[in-house]
């Protein structure tokens, strides 16, 4: 069982660990994405979401924060420079990870992680959905009603003047 098996430990001591991490951090963000096992790419996105998270807002503070965890000045630079303002507007999930296959040499199950807003593919097709309140729909629920009741006040005058006509 995984009692209290928070994050995997991917067979290395912390060190090792969270620099790898960092390391790969920074080749995300420099290139875009990344091909990687699909147990890194699953550690790397825990890694990664909470930095850009932290780009978001442009403060020495923040800067500080991240610059401890990646470690590389350009790294940090352009997370807070390009990445950031790309995706401002996002609440959350800023990678998108896709299982590529097993690696020929050891069969190791691939992944590739990516930077959601940077895939020209997968945006082409989508536009921005217009979100709307719950309060919404009951005039949109209104508005049908009402042309049903004007449909019903037609017949009868039709059949008024047919009366008359007679």
């Amino acid at each position: 069982m995984r009692h209290g098996k928070k994050i995997n430990h991917l067979g290395r001591q912390t060190a090792h660990r969270k620099s790898m991490l960092a390391n790969m951090a920074c080749s995300l963000i420099e290139h875009k994405r990344i091909n990687t096992t699909v147990a890194k790419a699953k550690a790397l996105k825990q890694f990664v979401e909470p930095i850009v998270t932290k780009s978001k807002v442009d403060t020495t503070h923040n800067r500080r924060i991240v610059m401890s965890k990646l470690r590389q000045k350009d790294a940090v630079a352009e997370l807070f420079r390009d990445v950031a303002v790309k995706v401002g507007d996002r609440p959350g999930g800023y990678t998108r990870i896709i299982k590529l296959g097993n690696r020929l040499g050891d069969n190791a199950d691939m992944a590739m992680i990516e930077l959601v807003d940077y895939n020209e593919i997968y945006n082409l097709g989508k536009t921005k959905k217009k979100s709307t309140r719950r309060a919404g729909k009951k005039a949109a629920t209104s508005e049908v009603v009402a042309p049903a009741a004007k449909k019903e006040a037609a017949p009868k005058k039709e059949t008024k003047g047919s009366d008359e006509e007679e």
